[in-house]
This record gives C-alpha cells, structure tokens and sequence, in this order.
C-alpha cells in the first residue's frame, strides 16, 4: 500500500512495540458495583384448590372450658403418580370459648401462611411443643405430659404430619424393646414382693373382691405405667423408675445414666 508524503519531512524515529502498548490508553476504572442477591424461587406458587382433604382432631384441656378443634387441610401434590404426596396447607381452630379468639386467629393465619410458604415445615412442631405455661401445665389422656395448650396444638399437627408421612419416628430396635420388656418385669416384681408379704394379701378369708379389683387397677397410673414413675424428659410420659439406681424410662428406653 502506497503512502503520498505531501509534506516536508524534518525528522524521523522508530516506534517499536512496547513504545505503542505505553502509549496506548488507559482502561477506565471500573466502579465497585453493590453486590446484588440472587432470588431463587424454590417453590412454585399454588392457587387454593376448590377442594382440600383433611382431619379434624378435638383437644379437651383443663385449661379450657370447652374443647378446641383443630383443623388441618392438605393439598395432593402430583395425584395420581408413584410422587404423589399430601402436604398441609391450611389450619383452622374453633372452639365455643372466646375468650382467646385473638392469639387462635392469628395462630392459624400464621401457621396457614407458612404451609402455603412450602419447604420444609415439620420445624413448626417442635417450635410449638416448646411453649409452656406460666401458670402450669396438665396431663392428657394416655399420661402425656402438655406444658401448654400451645402445645398441644404442637402435638396434633404433629399427629398429623406423621399420618400423611411428613414425619417419621426412628424406628426402636427389637434389643431396646425386649430391654424395657424385661425391665418393666424386673421393676413390676420387685414392687409385687412388698404387698404380697403383707398379712392381708396373704389372708384369704373375708376377701372383698371390690378391694381386690381397686388394688389390681392401682398396680398402674393413667399412663399404664407403675404409680410410682414419674415424667420423663424425653417422651413426656409418666414411665421414668428408679431401676438399679439409675432414672429409667419403661415407655421410650430412655435412661439418665446412659
């Protein structure tokens, strides 16, 4: 390619390659950007359908004068495929007692806004169980011990998650259920051997089978368990004995010694 000079040349110089990169510009500085989070949606939103299924369970507490029924609607995911699964989606309690109509209203748009939420829900369980009454808690049917009617609001939903499968409980071994199986032997004849030798077990004569069927149902305490356990940490049930010196649970397995 051919260059026309028209003007006078008066000098020259030689421009090698570095001279060039260090004349080239500068690259303009890039400004620190404030870092933006990522929103990652995990769940799709889900329209209520015009049908839900569900249970409805009755709470009767002392602490109430008349009896709550708790609500709870689950939402089919996947019908009628090998994923299909129930989810909650909804709670609803009612009760004739209105006297604490506000904290039940707003108990169940919460715990409704996050089953809708999706993800992992089982958490509301244990976070419910935990609230407790200042003014004392009560036994329900079977000796299980409610710090709270809240609680027992926990213990339902978690009734509820199990029985559509959310929850699981591990599973106990066939060694830990013979191990409390022999334990609750050992305990129950040790405390037989006390009353048998007294003089009016042993004496026959003049029995009054009213007295004997009231004894018979006294060997055990609305648990099903001997009169003398007392609550367990761990399942909140009145089967912890003292075996052996050490604090033992005949309905769970659980043990203070380890």
């Amino acid at each position: 390619m051919a260059i026309k000079i028209e003007k006078k040349i008066k000098g020259y110089n030689v421009v090698k390659p570095e001279d060039k990169a260090a004349a080239a510009p500068a690259p303009a500085p890039v400004k620190d950007t404030a870092p933006v989070a990522e929103v990652i949606q995990m769940h799709e939103s889900l329209e209520r359908p015009e049908t839900l299924v569900g249970n409805t369970y009755k709470i009767k507490s002392p602490l109430f004068e008349h009896a709550l029924y708790v609500t709870i609607n689950d939402i089919v995911l996947n019908a009628g495929t090998p994923h299909e699964q129930r989810r909650p989606f909804e709670l609803f309690i009612n009760s004739k007692n209105m006297d604490h109509f506000q904290w039940i209203v707003a108990l169940t748009r919460i715990l409704s806004a996050v089953f809708r939420k999706g993800g992992d829900v089982t958490f509301i369980v244990e976070e419910l169980k935990a609230v407790f009454d200042p003014r004392g808690g009560y036994f329900k049917a079977g000796g299980i011990y409610m710090p709270s009617i809240v609680a027992e609001i926990g213990g339902v939903i978690e009734q509820h998650m199990k029985s559509i499968g959310l929850i699981h409980d591990p599973e106990m071994s066939d060694a830990t259920r013979q191990l409390i199986a022999e334990k609750r032997a050992a305990y129950e004849k040790a405390a037989a051997k006390p009353a048998a030798s007294t003089p009016a077990s042993s004496s026959s004569v003049g029995a009054d089978p009213v007295g004997d069927s009231q004894s018979a149902s006294s060997s055990t305490n609305a648990s099903g368990f001997p009169p003398g356990a007392t609550l367990c940490v761990k399942c909140n049930t009145q089967a912890l004995v003292l075996m052996d010196g050490c604090q033992t649970c005949l309905n769970c397995g659980y043990s203070k010694c380890g």
